[in-house]
């Protein structure tokens, strides 16, 4: 069976996400609505700002009666949260950034260009332009102007704009529902005593912890054993799950018994990608709850979470750029033989350049640990030290 490029790959998730994508709404406070996604347009219901302001502490002027050298008298002095009078005749007005242009004037020059003299008036030392450091009614939002488009993740700047408009209510997509199971006989949650063959289970944390950052809500199914019925018995437990997310076990190995039951029992989507490390992942659906399962190789697991898990989650809460950015970065290293799939180096950022970890085998855990991100490597493809390679910071993966 010929491996499943990427792209091809991610394209089919995205699809289906896009068929089931979720369409029960809540609303929530806004403070309470970090990490969710936009189910409505943000509309501004109101002018912002409400009047001209200044840009700066300095002083407020009717730029025609600026003469650089002439002192003019100050008149008033406005300070934010004030409503200033007019502005009078051959006056300026000492004012403070973020407080309201008074009528008339229609300059603000920074205060680091005027001299204050003793008896109280200001000289200023250059002619002023209309429109200088005035921040314009309405500069940052008209009554009915879109702000966020529906599908727009929220994050700090995004609540920052929403309580900038005076919304204290948000309309959002409810969290997805996850199943998180991992499989193996050889597999010890920490805290327990290790037996001979076997190790940590690394990959539950993993899974759990991201899950959470990307705003799901996680069934935590444990550690299954390598028992057919046991897991089947597991399995039809489930009730109202948007996904159900494995690490292990997915191959077609004499003791995959996930894989198997996933194919007795579902439909199998794709498996085996032409993706390096991750290529024994599988999508499809059990019982009609759409399936991923991971490798059971840590890195493994990490790759294909940030590249076709993520995504296609996202997608599915009803968020539209859900693609990571990476940029192009030199690499301090060589690599002399095409490989056939798509790779994904972990490299620290280091004097300028991407340096690889000198282990890049997908049961090293602590390379990620060590890395800033993941390095792409196309097929069929060699590089030479100072070439540009895309680059994807975990800071744009992990969130």
């Amino acid at each position: 069976m010929a491996l499943l490029p990427l792209d091809r790959a991610l394209r089919q998730l995205l699809d289906q996400a896009d068929q089931r994508q979720l369409r029960e709404t809540e609303t929530v406070a806004t403070h309470a609505a970090a990490g969710r996604i936009l189910a409505q347009p943000l509309i501004a219901r109101h002018t912002l700002p409400p009047w001209p302001n200044s840009a700066m502490d300095g002083y407020a002027v009717r730029s025609a009666e600026v003469i650089p050298g002439q002192p003019l008298p100050v008149s008033q002095k406005i300070f934010a949260g004030q409503m200033p009078p007019p502005l009078q005749a051959g006056t300026c007005a000492r004012i403070f950034t973020g407080a309201p242009l008074p009528e008339g004037a229609d300059a603000v020059e920074m205060q680091e260009n005027v001299e204050p003299q003793e008896d109280g008036r200001a000289r200023f030392g250059q002619a002023v332009s209309a429109g200088r450091f005035i921040r314009p009614a309405g500069g940052e939002a008209q009554p009915g102007e879109q702000k966020l488009a529906a599908g727009v993740r929220l994050g700090p700047i995004e609540l920052a704009m929403a309580a900038s408009l005076g919304v204290t209510e948000v309309e959002v997509y409810r969290p997805l529902r996850v199943a998180v199971l991992s499989t193996g006989d050889e597999l010890v949650e920490p805290g327990q005593p290790l037996q001979p063959g076997q190790i940590y289970n690394s990959n539950r944390v993993l899974l759990q912890q991201w899950l959470q950052r990307l705003g799901c809500e996680v069934l935590d199914l444990g550690c299954l054993p390598d028992n057919l019925e046991a897991i089947r018995a597991r399995l039809s437990t489930l009730d109202g799950v948007d996904l159900l997310l494995s690490s292990g076990g997915v191959s077609v190995g004499e003791a995959d018994y996930l894989g198997q039951l996933l194919r007795e029992e579902g439909e199998v989507g794709f498996w085996k990608l032409a993706l390096k490390p991750g290529k024994p992942m599988t999508f499809g659906t059990y019982r009609g709850t759409p399936f991923m399962g991971l490798p059971g190789n840590p890195v493994s697991t990490l790759v294909t979470f940030a590249l076709l898990s993520r995504p296609y989650i996202l997608r599915r809460m009803g968020m539209q750029a859900v693609a990571p950015k990476g940029f192009p970065v030199p690499v301090d290293f060589a690599v002399t033989q095409p490989g056939t799939r798509r790779e994904f180096m972990r490299v620290g950022w280091r004097h300028g350049r991407a340096q690889q970890y000198d282990n890049q085998c997908s049961g090293i855990l602590s390379s990620a640990a060590w890395a800033d991100g993941l390095l792409e490597i196309p097929e069929n493809t060699t590089c030479q030290p100072g070439d540009l390679l895309t680059f994807y910071p975990f800071s744009e993966l992990l969130g």
